[in-house]
Formats: C-alpha cells, structure tokens, sequence
C-alpha cells in the first residue's frame, strides 16, 4: 500500500493532536521520531499496539525517540483514548486524512469478507533528519515496541 520506503524523505505533515496542539515533523528534528498509523482508538488490537508503545516509552525516551500516534478519529475519540490508558505520547486526530495519506497508509482492506477503504497499520521510524530509517507493515501489536527497538 505505502509507497515510501527507507530513505525516502518523510512527508512534511501538520496535524492536531487530542488537545487541538498542533505538531509537524520540523516540530522533531534532531530527536528519531515513530509515526504509527492505527486504524482506529479503543479497538482491541490498537489498544494492544498503543499500551505495548507506552509501556516500553522509558526505551524509547532512552534512545532519543518521540513518538507520535495517527488515525482519522476525531480530537475527542484521541482524547479519551489517551486518557483512558494514560499514553505518554500524542494521538493525531487527523479526520481529514491529510497525513494518513501524505504517509500513504489509506487504501482499500478486507475484512470478514467485506471490502472497504480504511487505514492500515504501519509505522514509520523517522531518523533525526527527517529521512525514513524503517517502514514496518507487518505490525505485530503485542510487541511492536521490540520491532522498532531491536
């Protein structure tokens, strides 16, 4: 589905978060920055990924990583989302899609047989200079901290 790969420039994107901040990827420049795109907040498996990132952000603090949460749920979904598991991190409410598909991760998907248009979980580990180090698509959400911090 995604087009960008390792050592591709990142997007230049801008999105809210679910305090209506604003962030960018300049807003990350010198620290390695890990965009996960999820498909959407409160779900089983995003809430897998999501608590597995907070419980392991002490290891990525460590290693000079910010993270940074995607999906098209509104401001107030991001916030209880947070709220609710007490992430560390900003959640992106990004309802018009303009990051999701600057990074290249909307597009169609099957499930139970139906198919229809929607995210799909991938991340971006963004070095300190803006390139794209690694694009994993193959997010196993219980341990996804340990595929990023091998």
């Amino acid at each position: 589905m995604t087009t960008l790969k390792k050592g591709d420039k990142a997007p230049s994107f801008s999105g809210k978060d679910q305090d209506g901040r604003l962030h960018s990827l300049a807003d990350y420049k010198g620290k390695k920055l890990v965009v996960f795109f999820y498909p959407k907040a409160n779900t089983p498996g995003c809430t897998a990924e999501a608590c597995d990132l907070r419980d392991n952000f002490e290891r990525f603090q460590a290693n000079n990583y910010a993270l940074l949460g995607v999906s098209a749920d509104s401001e107030k979904a991001q916030f209880k989302f947070k709220e609710k598991f007490d992430f560390p991190f900003p959640l992106l409410a990004d309802e018009d899609k303009s990051v999701i598909e600057s990074f290249g991760v909307w597009g169609p998907k099957k499930f139970m047989g139906k198919e229809y248009d929607g995210i799909h979980r991938t991340t971006f580990v963004i070095d300190e200079n803006g390139v794209i180090d690694e694009v994993i698509t193959d997010v196993k959400t219980k341990v996804h901290a340990s595929q990023i911090l091998k």
